[in-house]
């Protein structure tokens, strides 16, 4: 892993950008403690997924980052193949064409189309994650236990039932979920928080509900509220946070 600039925040938090190989990424680290003299403990990390485009997605991650520090974790988030400035795929990008076409002639997006738009990132980005993993842990001050947080929901699925380094997730519903991942799902067996937006304009929400019906994890919390895709209300995220403060922190 090779940084290639870092900052102290206002806040104290140190946020890092890096590239592991081709995959570029950040991670915020919790300011010292300044009531203790005595070495500070290693922070549990919590992986922050997003849709994709970094640089666009990079504020709202920050925040994200920067209220869990304040609870004691660092987060990292990675760019996404195929987005920001990584090469694109063209089999992705007429899938994307396809599904644009689909939903401006007001057609119900098939199945075809949503496992050439996301099974060939989930099969990228997975192994992509698990590398960076890797190489976060061997860092001094990150430890385990280790959380996912975010979207895109497929690549949380995934994650959650081929890393067992993950002992918690907060998957975000709200983007289009492969007939094969809803198979998937039966095999997470990690404590799970679900967000949902009821009214997400690109959301299949009976197909989140779905999905929630299908994981088998023995604990799941589904935090539904009213409002559209970037209307997460304040407390939606407090819960998350109690969440994992309740199981990267026992």
């Amino acid at each position: 892993m090779h940084v290639t600039s870092e900052q102290r925040l206002d806040d104290g938090v140190l946020e890092r950008d890096f590239t592991l190989g081709d995959i570029p990424g950040v991670l915020w680290t919790p300011a010292p403690s300044s009531t203790s003299t005595s070495a500070t403990a290693p922070a549990p990390l919590i992986l922050l997924g997003h849709p994709g485009g970094l640089d666009r997605m990079r504020p709202r991650l920050a925040a994200r980052a920067r209220h869990s520090a304040a609870e004691g974790f660092a987060s990292a988030t990675i760019e996404l193949p195929g987005s920001g400035a990584r090469p694109r795929s063209a089999a992705a990008e007429q899938a994307r064409a396809d599904l644009r076409r689909a939903l401006e002639a007001g057609e119900p997006v098939s199945d075809d189309i949503v496992d050439r738009l996301v099974l060939p990132l989930v099969d990228k980005a997975v192994p992509e994650w698990r590398a960076v993993l890797d190489a976060l842990l061997s860092l001094p001050g990150i430890d385990g236990p280790v959380g996912y947080s975010g979207g895109v929901i497929s690549i949380g699925v995934r994650l959650a039932v081929v890393e067992p380094r993950i002992s918690a997730a907060v998957l975000f519903a709200g983007s289009y979920v492969p007939r094969a991942v809803f198979e998937e799902a039966r095999q997470v067996t990690v404590p799970l928080h679900v967000l949902l937006q009821w009214d997400d304009e690109g959301n299949d929400r009976q197909a989140a509900l779905d999905l929630f019906d299908a994981f088998g994890s023995e604990e799941k919390t589904l935090n539904a509220n009213m409002g559209g895709h970037t209307g997460v209300p304040e407390h939606a995220g407090e819960a998350a946070a109690r969440f994992f403060t309740r199981h990267l922190k026992a």
